[in-house]
């Protein structure tokens, strides 16, 4: 058995739940084992780093050096999420490229009694050990329902593969990782050559007018290649186009519906797996009916969401303060 440490980041608990279901559902087939990170905590995601850096990076960092702790066999550290990757790989290769801003990270990680060695470890997208540690030939022995006739159009986003430290991609705009294993799973791949354009990221909320334009010309390319569904590995971009289609649609009077899954949804189908095993039927802008042109019936258990209105703000975490001594929630 295969085994990883796994650094989840905070999407695959909430708004990416589906990623994280369905990827425990292939890791017996294929013979991995992935474990957790003890008391990992989230990357910053992109906006702290423009804030400061030696805090940033140290609250990187700190998977980094619990992860070392860890090691037990195996010193690669896999992020399915593809922020998260970006982040974890960025950190272990500037501790190692500037030796004083890793000695400044790690003064700041002696203050939770931890340090880390850049280089240590092997930071890895999990589509990355899918097709070079497992291979396609494990993925494809492993597939029972072949998805002969989808049409998918493979979106890899813009964070996975550039900037590309340890040259692990095929090519940086055109990449074939993501097409390579749908392939492998019967699927029918079409040449969807906008892969590594970026999706908005958080110009939805900084932006929405710049967002919606981003997102209208993924969606539209792919509907002009009649693809059935666009399938994805990063959280970001699962949640853009799923979340704010129906915003990008009433912004542009259009009226497109397309579905955009994980890439480890639709090897958990060709697995055998069952929809509601895989978190499919959760997202907004359904996958039913294309899924139903190869036999798979998705439940139905959601209405899709509402869009927000304009006048709401983001959620936001309810704030602690001091009264007298005592700390009360504001």
């Amino acid at each position: 058995m295969n085994k990883y440490i796994l650094y989840p980041g905070c999407s695959m608990e909430s708004s990416a739940k589906a990623y994280m279901e369905s990827m425990n559902t292939i890791l017996e087939p294929l013979d991995l084992r992935f474990e957790e990170i003890d008391d990992w905590n989230c990357c910053g995601a992109t906006e702290y780093l423009g804030i400061n850096l030696i805090p940033a990076y140290a609250l990187i960092a700190r998977n980094l050096a619990l992860a070392s702790k860890q090691m037990n066999g195996t010193r690669t550290v896999v992020a399915p999420c593809s922020a998260c990757y970006l982040n974890l790989a960025k950190a272990d290769y500037y501790m190692q490229e500037r030796p004083s801003f890793g000695e400044k990270v790690n003064e700041a990680l002696e203050a939770g009694g931890l340090s880390y060695v850049p280089g240590t470890l092997d930071v890895r997208h999990l589509i990355d050990v899918l097709v070079h540690d497992v291979g396609l030939d494990a993925i494809r022995n492993a597939v029972v329902r072949p998805l002969k006739g989808l049409k998918i159009a493979p979106y890899m986003g813009c964070m996975l593969p550039r900037p590309d430290y340890q040259h692990r991609w095929t090519d940086h705009e055109h990449p074939t990782e993501l097409d390579d294993l749908l392939r492998a799973l019967g699927a029918d791949v079409i040449d969807y050559p906008l892969t590594t354009e970026c999706c908005g990221g958080h110009m939805t909320q900084i932006g929405p007018e710049t967002a919606f334009e981003l997102i209208r010309r993924l969606v539209a390319d792919a509907d002009e290649r009649h693809a059935d569904l666009m399938v994805t590995v990063c959280p970001m971009c699962q949640m853009n186009i799923d979340a704010y289609q129906n915003e990008m649609n009433r912004h542009f009077g259009t009226d497109y519906h397309m579905p955009i899954l994980f890439f480890t949804q639709l090897m958990g189908l060709a697995f055998g797996r069952k929809p509601e095993e895989l978190g499919i039927g959760t997202e907004l802008v359904s996958s039913r009916n294309a899924l139903a042109n190869i036999g798979v019936e998705v439940p139905v258990t959601q209405e899709p969401a509402a869009p927000r209105k304009k006048d709401e703000g983001l959620p936001m975490p309810r704030r602690w303060v001091k009264n007298e001594g005592k700390e009360a929630v504001k």
